[in-house]
C-alpha cells in the first residue's frame, strides 16, 4: 500500500524539522505509542498498542530516520512486529517554507504488512493506514503551536 499528502504547519522550517525529530514530540504524536526510547543516533525503539479492526496488539517497533538533509528532508523507516503481524513502512519527508510563519510538509509513503493484521484486507487496511497519518499530523501541528507560543 502507498500513499502521498501535504499539510500545512505553523512555524518556520527549521522549527518543524527540529519537533520532527524530537523524541517527546514523536512518543506525543503517534499513535498507541506507550513508550519510545532513543536507541541511537536517529534510532529510536517503540512500544505501541495499536487496534485495526478487529485484530488489536502489542508491537515492537524500531523506527530509523535517515539520509537526512536539515532541515528540508529524511526518510522515515518504521519495522514493526508483535502478535497481530508485522508492518514494515517507508515514507519521504520533505519540508517547503511557505512564509515566514508557515511550512508545508509533504510525504510519500510504502508499507506492507503480513501476518492476522493483513487478513482484514488491503481495502480497509489503506483506510487505517490514512486515519492513523492524518492523526500523527493532527497532533504534530498541536505540538508545533506549543512552541510557537512559547516562542
Amino acid at each position: 500500500m502507498n500513499g502521498e499528502g501535504a499539510i500545512q504547519l505553523n512555524g518556520k522550517v527549521e522549527t518543524v524539522f527540529t519537533s520532527l525529530l524530537d523524541p517527546e514530540v514523536l512518543k506525543n504524536c503517534i499513535m498507541g505509542c506507550n513508550q519510545l526510547n532513543k536507541q541511537g543516533d536517529n534510532v529510536y525503539v517503540a512500544d505501541l498498542s495499536v487496534g485495526v479492526a478487529a485484530v488489536k496488539g502489542k508491537y515492537d517497533a524500531t523506527i530509523r530516520l535517515t539520509d537526512l538533509t536539515p532541515p528540508n528532508s529524511y526518510k522515515l523507516i518504521v519495522n514493526g512486529e508483535g502478535a497481530p503481524g508485522f508492518v514494515e513502512a517507508e515514507a519521504e519527508i520533505q519540508l517547503v517554507q511557505v512564509d515566514d510563519q508557515h511550512t508545508e510538509l509533504r510525504y510519500t509513503y510504502e508499507a506492507a504488512v503480513g501476518g492476522k493484521v493483513a487478513a482484514i484486507g488491503q481495502r480497509m487496511l489503506g483506510g487505517v493506514a490514512k486515519l492513523i497519518i492524518k492523526d500523527f499530523f493532527k497532533k504534530i501541528k498541536k505540538e508545533l503551536e506549543k512552541v510557537n507560543i512559547a516562542d
